[in-house]
């Protein structure tokens, strides 16, 4: 008999999620904290979402998204979460780059990166402290005008080096590109010239695993293995969802899935007016990513190689170039054993941007024939700064678009969620099936672990005053 995996689960709840995204878990744990019963559910055996790990044998782990997000994670785990989980958060300080235009170190804060543009690539301090005065001062309520690409041209015209400085790590943040709105870079941007980029010291499995402990002791239903197939919608409220075959009613629901999945798989299009369906159909994916997950041997060591390392044989910066199938740029993630303490264990991950399209049509020999050029592609590239780095390693694997769709079911395996124009089609969900929220990666301004924990607590708090009645009667 297979394993009934909501059994005990009650008939209702006030509050359904589907997804255990950042987003969806700390929605989840406020409206928990609030004294609403709420009903987690997560389709995979693990919470987390983009926000997880996974074991190989010999004692690897390996984190899927831990480096690195903005000082304001602290502030954000130690008022929606818990003490111990923000006191785990520590700042990295070696973030070094290598391409064709500068190499160099930084602490990627304000204060270094005005001192590289002013002393390195000979800019203006005025300039300098113009552009990113004019960085602090945007919000994701402002109209957007102007792209990134016509920010950089205002502020640094033809410096492609410092569009490469500016926009690279930003890229591989959140997706974004020149030619998107400049408001989504200058946020995710100014965020991290705060203080830095920051990590969560014990891994994502001691993090996700603390966050689900303060879920359970809030009160929060907690269930993975639990498919939802389903949101109901009748009359134009929302009525609950059908969950591995089964129907559990609730009064609403926070959708913690893609929002193109959220809107035409879960509820369906019918449920929704025509202008509604016809601005969603407008969103356009964000790209995808692949990963190599390199493991070092028990003993092995490797130097100090910085923590984050952004590397490209590119001679400028190029948004579509950063997501072609022939690599030219990565980033390396170094995990010393310090990232768990109490481990010995080294390892490695290298990143690059991806387009799903070039991943999907594949056959199976097809694919599995380009996996193994993207391994052994990475390892040469690599080989360039740790030349025995062959030996040293007895775990790799890669991870492609298609192993992001098949773990988070996102359309187009889309790591960073939707383009900007996604975030007030994901807004205004309520507007048209009273009681259904969505909360998650989307406009590229709520994508990354800040992003959408911080999206999380917009979602719980308006679902919160929805159900206290203010709102009710829109």
């Amino acid at each position: 008999m297979p394993r009934d995996h909501l059994k005990g689960a009650k008939d209702y709840y006030d509050v359904i999620v589907v997804g255990s995204g950042l987003a969806g878990l700390t929605a989840a744990n406020m409206l928990a904290r609030f004294g609403i019963s709420v009903l987690l559910l997560e389709h995979h055996y693990q919470l987390g979402g983009m926000a997880t790990w996974f074991k190989r044998k010999g004692g690897h782990i390996f984190d899927i998204s831990l480096h690195g997000f903005p000082i304001g994670m602290i502030k954000s785990c130690r008022r929606y979460w818990t003490k111990e989980i923000a006191d785990n958060i520590h700042q990295l300080k070696g973030i070094r780059f290598d391409n064709p235009q500068f190499n160099f170190w930084t602490t990627f804060d304000r204060q270094d990166f005005t001192d590289k543009l002013v002393n390195h690539f000979g800019v203006l301090r005025g300039t300098v402290e113009a552009f990113f005065d004019r960085l602090r001062k945007m919000n994701y309520y402002d109209k957007v005008e102007i792209t990134t690409r016509d920010l950089f041209k205002e502020y640094f015209p033809g410096r492609t080096d410092v569009w490469r400085l500016l926009m690279e790590p930003i890229a591989y943040a959140n997706g974004s590109t020149l030619d998107d709105p400049a408001i989504t870079y200058g946020i995710v941007f100014s965020n991290f010239m705060s203080k830095g980029v920051y990590i969560y010291q014990g891994g994502t499995d001691d993090m996700v695993g603390k966050m689900k402990a303060d879920l359970i002791q809030n009160g929060c239903d907690v269930r993975i293995m639990s498919l939802v197939e389903k949101v109901l919608v009748e009359n134009g409220r929302v009525g609950g969802v059908v969950v591995n075959g089964r129907t559990i009613r609730s009064r609403a629901v926070i959708s913690n899935a893609g929002l193109m999945n959220t809107i035409f798989k879960l509820a369906g299009e019918d449920n929704f007016p025509a202008s509604y369906i016809e601005d969603a159909k407008k969103v356009r994916l964000n790209n995808s990513s692949c990963q190599v997950y390199m493991g070092l041997k028990k003993r092995e060591k490797i130097d100090y190689m910085g923590d984050l390392f952004f590397t490209s044989t590119a001679q400028e910066f190029d948004s579509d170039a950063l997501c072609a199938k022939k690599i030219t740029s990565r980033t390396y993630s170094f995990y010393y054993p310090d990232t768990r303490p109490g481990s010995d264990r080294y390892a490695i991950v290298s990143s690059t941007n991806a387009n799903y399209e070039d991943w999907a049509s594949l056959s199976d020999e097809e694919y599995e024939k380009d996996k193994k050029h993207l391994i052994d592609d990475t390892l040469d590239a690599l080989e360039g700064y740790l030349p025995d780095i062959r030996k040293k390693i007895d775990w790799i694997e890669a991870g492609t678009p298609r192993t992001f769709q098949h773990y988070t079911r996102h359309m187009g395996g889309a790591t960073f969620g939707t383009k900007f124009e996604g975030l007030p089609v994901s807004m205004s969900l309520p507007d048209h099936v009273s009681g259904f929220y969505h909360a998650g990666s989307v406009g590229i301004i709520m994508s990354g672990w800040l992003g959408t924990i911080n999206y999380g607590v917009i979602v719980a708090n308006k679902v919160a005053s929805w159900m206290s009645g203010q709102g009710e009667q829109s």
